[in-house]
């Protein structure tokens, strides 16, 4: 390829060569680009010396510094100056980068004229820079406020739990009859209270615990028959109180084999959440019912009420963090929320669907340990979006809503 071709293909790449004669004189080499036209009210030649920055292009006055330093100390690899913006004899503003390099012991200036999409390409990697720079502060900042209010909790844990001691000594005390009444509504509220604690401090810990160990293995996996009993056990004095009723289904077939992967303590709570969440929108004199069945792999528990079910405008966000039902002030949402990351972390999947005769029905469905079941297989399962819960229980003939991470 010839000087006169190689010259014609750094015009057309809108590049200008300079050649380094002394501190601020250059000699242009090759063929102009257009572009320079544009920025020198006099006539430019190839050929011809420039001054910089006295008369010509000051805009690398700052660069020139470094570049004069850099072909004294003979560098191999070239300087570059960075992207600058300047402005043609007409005020449109263009951006360029400039580049010092010694060729065959020759001092070298190239000059080049940016276009729009390299321009955009790198506002595109700046901005990018910023969104993350801030997702990290906005993270930053939901943590140290998430800390704050996970110790605001423990605090109000603390004085709720002398107020009980409180409230239990005042039951041995000679009350007249409109004292007892007054000291069971207190009592009601404490445990109201209580059990809101406990979805705040399990809503914030919940994705640390998640990451835990939890039993996948058939002789050590959890007995969710076990489990779902024990909630009704626990549960069934404050439905007492409120004159409802709480109860196993009659068909579940106690000789069956009831183990879930998943963790005891954390099974427990889900089912006391679900249950928990029944109790609150259900009327007084209905029965909440917990009905467990089975297939070959998987088990399924459906907590169904007979409150006024979920309006459809909420079913979508049901599960999230910080959801709440309409017109329930003072309540935050988290049970469900846990729920659903407990859930999902054992490979399992949970949802809602309205009952037909009116009421509400949330279930959950987890797999089945079985020999060479490991977390390998929970983790693909969990991940595998053509995995469904297969039971037709679940399903009203109504729209339901379902949580899974995709």
């Amino acid at each position: 390829m010839n000087n006169s071709i190689t010259a014609d293909i750094f015009a057309a790449l809108n590049i200008l060569i300079l050649e380094y004669i002394d501190t601020g004189r250059f000699r242009i080499t090759g063929n102009i680009p257009t572009w320079l036209k544009r920025f020198c009210p006099r006539k430019i030649k190839s050929g011809m010396e420039v001054l910089i920055p006295e008369e010509d292009f000051p805009f690398l006055e700052n660069f020139l510094i470094d570049a004069e330093e850099f072909w004294q100390k003979d560098f191999e690899n070239p300087l570059k100056s960075g992207i600058w913006s300047n402005n043609d004899l007409t005020g449109k503003e263009s951006h360029f980068e400039a580049s010092a390099i010694i060729v065959n012991h020759q001092k070298i200036l190239i000059i080049q004229l940016l276009d729009k999409d390299y321009i955009e390409r790198l506002s595109i990697i700046q901005q990018a820079r910023e969104n993350k720079l801030n997702h990290y502060q906005v993270v930053k900042e939901n943590q140290k406020k998430e800390i704050l209010i996970h110790c605001i909790i423990h605090d109000i844990a603390g004085q709720l739990s002398g107020i009980n001691c409180c409230l239990a000594l005042l039951e041995f005390e000679n009350l007249t009859p409109k004292g007892k009444e007054r000291l069971e509504i207190g009592r009601r509220q404490s445990i109201k209270q209580e059990m809101l604690i406990r979805e705040v401090l399990d809503a914030f810990s919940a994705e640390v615990r998640s990451l835990e160990s939890f039993d996948v293995d058939a002789k050590d996996a959890p007995n969710i028959l076990n489990a779902a009993q024990q909630v009704v056990d626990f549960l069934t004095p404050t439905f007492a109180l409120n004159k409802m009723q709480l109860k196993l289904a009659p068909e579940i077939d106690v000789t069956q084999d009831w183990r879930v992967i998943g963790d005891k303590s954390r099974l427990e709570r889900v089912i006391t959440n679900l249950t928990e969440n029944a109790f609150r929108h259900s009327p007084s004199e209905s029965t909440v019912v917990i009905e467990l069945m089975q297939d070959d792999d998987s088990i399924l528990v459906n907590i169904d009420d007979k409150g006024s079910g979920v309006k459809p405008e909420m079913v979508a966000s049901l599960f999230q963090k910080f959801s709440q039902g309409q017109g329930k002030t003072g309540r935050i949402g988290l049970g469900l929320y846990f729920c659903r990351i407990t859930v999902e972390r054992w490979g399992g999947e949970i949802g809602y669907s309205p009952v037909a005769d009116g009421g509400s029905r949330f279930w959950f469905c987890l797999p089945k340990p079985k020999g060479g079941f490991n977390m390998d297989c929970v983790a693909q399962r969990r991940s595998e979006s053509t995995w469904r819960c297969r039971f037709p229980s679940r399903q009203s003939g109504e729209p339901e809503g379902r949580r899974r991470e995709e």
